[in-house]
């Protein structure tokens, strides 16, 4: 068996293939999605149009293009290329191919070496290509969901470049299906779809950025959608949810019930409710919406309704946001799920909320004053005759390291905006806060460094 092919393009109508297959993209201008890799004039498709590449790491989400731009590159360059499966592949196979290309190179023959899932291959196998990647004898293309830093043997990594591919957007999704609807050699063109623009949004929403998965879907409900009279096979949502055997939840990404859903959630969390938001997080995660928009959502959250009562929380949600990015979906949700709980079970407190706002309407209607003079640092001489720096006050000369010194704009002065309530640590907060308030009360124990501002 020669190991060696070229990919062909694949012009054959139908051969049993499926829909994702057979629309597969041909060429760059085909290509969706990834406009700041493949975009005109962007480095990697000037490279691909120039044949002059290096070996390469594709590292993103199914269903965005990895396996069909390294397709791509294998027709576009004159060179042998050979598919790996790292399921299917052993160290056997690999010294093989690798004599085998070690030979071709000498007769001036460039072989590309296609590893799909090389996060699967262990240290050894991923070991098996690094000599013949140093000595240019093969042009290496992986292509990895995992995070190759943690998945990819660093010295192999070394000697690739990492390309990051983003998922599909839903609107591109939604222009792959009508392009796959239209077309009459690849697509569906021959079967008289009726999809209104809400059935593709649909599919293209719970695809979730997976153009594969899209593609599976919408063919699915095509041939399980029978004729009709007129022969037209009219797709619905619940011919739909018949082929998704789940229940299709109502939903609009851009529309009211997007923004009921998440007032419900952020309204559950702010009155201490767990399994209401736990219900509501559910809810939008499985009609499709963006799990890093809820993660976002969550921060403001910990920002605007628990404060400084809770301060772990805004660590939390970071940390739940940062851990869906690392493991996906579905296990990733655990981790949103876990933030939305410890949210609404944290005590609440939305002093830093109001303080901020009402920060914000000062700055709106009163003038920006100047620093006052005694906060400046008088960093030249002449700054110092001005006044600069005169009558600072450094706190830690003080015995209680607070002084009396003011240091709003002479117009603000005495003003409070930040009033911290009895919640949680905003408790002790609040403590701390009288206590330096009494201290400030008392005859000043120790004054400013006449000559030293400058801290």
């Amino acid at each position: 068996m020669n190991l060696f092919h070229a990919i062909e393009p694949q012009d054959e109508p139908s051969g049993g293939r499926p829909l994702a297959d057979r629309m597969r993209p041909q060429t760059l201008d085909e290509f969706a999605g990834q406009e700041e890799l493949l975009g005109s004039g962007k480095p990697l498709r000037v490279q691909i149009e120039r044949d002059e590449l290096g070996s390469m790491l594709f590292w993103g989400p199914p269903g965005c293009g990895k396996t069909t731009l390294a397709r791509i590159i294998a027709k576009r360059t004159k060179s042998d290329f050979v598919p790996f499966s790292a399921v299917l592949s052993g160290i056997k196979e690999i010294k093989e191919t690798m004599a085998k290309a070690e030979g071709a190179h000498r007769y001036g023959r460039r072989t590309i070496v296609f590893v799909d899932e090389v996060h699967r291959f262990n240290r050894a196998q991923q070991d098996a290509f690094l000599p013949y990647v140093e000595a240019g004898n093969i042009l290496l293309i992986g292509a990895t969901t995992e995070n190759p830093s943690f998945e990819v043997n660093a010295p192999l990594l070394s000697r690739m470049k990492v390309y990051v591919l983003r998922p599909l957007a839903t609107e591109q999704i939604v222009g792959l299906l009508q392009k796959a609807l239209a077309d009459p050699a690849r697509g569906l063109g021959n079967e008289q779809v009726d999809a209104s623009p809400a059935i593709l949004d649909r599919i293209a929403v719970l695809a979730n950025g997976d153009a594969r998965s899209a593609y599976n879907t919408l063919e699915a409900l095509v041939l399980g959608t029978p004729p009709d009279s007129a022969g037209h096979r009219v797709l619905s949502e619940e011919r739909l949810q018949d082929v998704l055997q789940k229940k299709l939840l109502p939903y609009d990404k851009a529309g009211e019930e997007h923004f009921n859903l998440i007032s419900a959630l952020h309204k559950s969390v702010r009155n201490s409710d767990p399994d209401a938001a736990l219900y509501w997080l559910a809810r939008m995660i499985e009609s499709g919406e963006d799990p890093l928009y809820l993660a976002r959502r969550m921060v403001r959250m910990a920002s605007e309704d628990i404060g400084l009562a809770e301060p772990g929380a805004l660590a939390l949600t970071i940390a739940a946001k940062e851990a869906f990015e690392f493991i996906g979906p579905p296990e990733g949700h655990l981790a949103l799920a876990e933030a939305v709980v410890y949210l609404a079970l944290a005590p609440k407190s939305n002093a830093l909320y109001t303080g901020y706002g009402a920060v914000h309407e000062d700055l709106q209607r009163t003038i920006a004053e100047p620093v006052p003079l005694h906060l400046r640092n008088a960093v030249t001489g002449l700054m110092r005759h001005v006044g600069y720096g005169k009558g600072y006050q450094y706190a830690h000369d003080a015995e209680e390291k607070v002084t009396d010194m003011t240091c709003l704009p002479e117009s603000l002065v005495g003003r409070t905006y930040y009033r911290p309530t009895d919640q949680g640590f905003e408790s002790r907060i609040r403590q701390r806060l009288e206590e330096i308030r009494r201290i400030q009360k008392k005859p000043a124990q120790a004054r400013n460094r006449n000559e030293d501002n400058d801290r």
